[in-house]
């Protein structure tokens, strides 16, 4: 499918994501990618070769992402219709059927079915809210994506558990003040935390993300990387996430000497 053929709701457009001549199918009525995405697919350890699935993949920019890293196969799953769609035809747009598959579908409901169900890696980019009293004033789509209405952080590491095979890894950005929660659950379910790493906006604010990483029946042995900073005192991205953006770098550093 080229650029010319891709068919385009009325709200959609196409967008660059930088890096490869990729492009990705977006819309204001929907929750669009961000810095969280791009982060966490430059973040996780993914294997060279295997099988990869990304839940919560909304419009699929972490499959397409993960794509320029690996030659892994790479699925994704999403609960919405709309975003499910969206996901699919931005992997025909830039031809990567082969290697991208997303599927609509609930992660409570994905069970593992035989060794091929069983995955070297799994991402997510899940919904940061609780649920708590009182409806969410987006639309359904952005309420979704923020908020724990289709799954719960529970729901998220214990579909990974199921999903992963021993030794495979779990890859998730979230926010800092459900930190204890996620280290609480992953260790409940035999997902041994291995790298962390902060996010702040500019050097002297608080973090505003969290990256992290465990292995499935890993043993203790968890990783403080060194915090990562947006942006300059001069407004502007800092090195590290220019090269990503633009390509020049497939992952962020590991904070060990390069």
């Amino acid at each position: 499918m080229t650029e010319d053929s891709v068919m385009l709701e009325p709200s959609e457009r196409l967008d660059y994501l930088l890096t490869h001549d990729m492009r990705i199918i977006q819309s204001d009525e929907v929750f669009s990618f961000s810095i969280d995405a791009v982060l966490l697919a430059r973040f996780v350890s993914v294997p060279p070769r295997g099988r990869v699935l990304d839940l919560c993949t909304g419009n699929g920019v972490i499959p397409l992402l993960l794509s320029t890293r690996t030659s892994a196969h790479i699925g994704g799953i999403e609960i919405q219709p709309r975003l499910a769609n969206m996901a699919q035809r931005s992997v025909q747009l830039n031809g990567l059927e082969s290697r991208i598959e997303i599927k609509q579908g609930d992660l409570k409901e994905l069970m593992p079915e035989g060794d091929k169900s069983y995955y070297d890696c799994i991402t997510v980019n899940p919904p940061y809210m609780p649920l708590t009293t009182g409806e969410p004033k987006e639309n359904v789509y952005k309420a979704m994506a923020r908020h724990e209405i289709g799954c719960t952080l529970e729901d998220v590491v214990a579909c990974a558990a199921r999903l992963l095979q021993t030794g495979g890894k779990l890859a998730m950005v979230h926010r800092p003040a459900r930190l204890t929660d996620i280290l609480d659950l992953l260790r409940r379910y035999r997902l041994e935390p291995k790298r962390i790493r902060f996010v702040h906006s500019r050097i002297d604010t608080e973090a505003n993300m969290v990256l992290v990483e465990a292995i499935r029946n890993g043993k203790p042995d968890v990783r403080l990387l060194p915090p990562l900073i947006v942006y300059t005192d001069k407004n502007e991205y800092v090195e590290e996430l220019n090269d990503i953006y633009y390509g020049r770098r497939s992952e962020l550093r590991n904070g060990d000497h390069e």
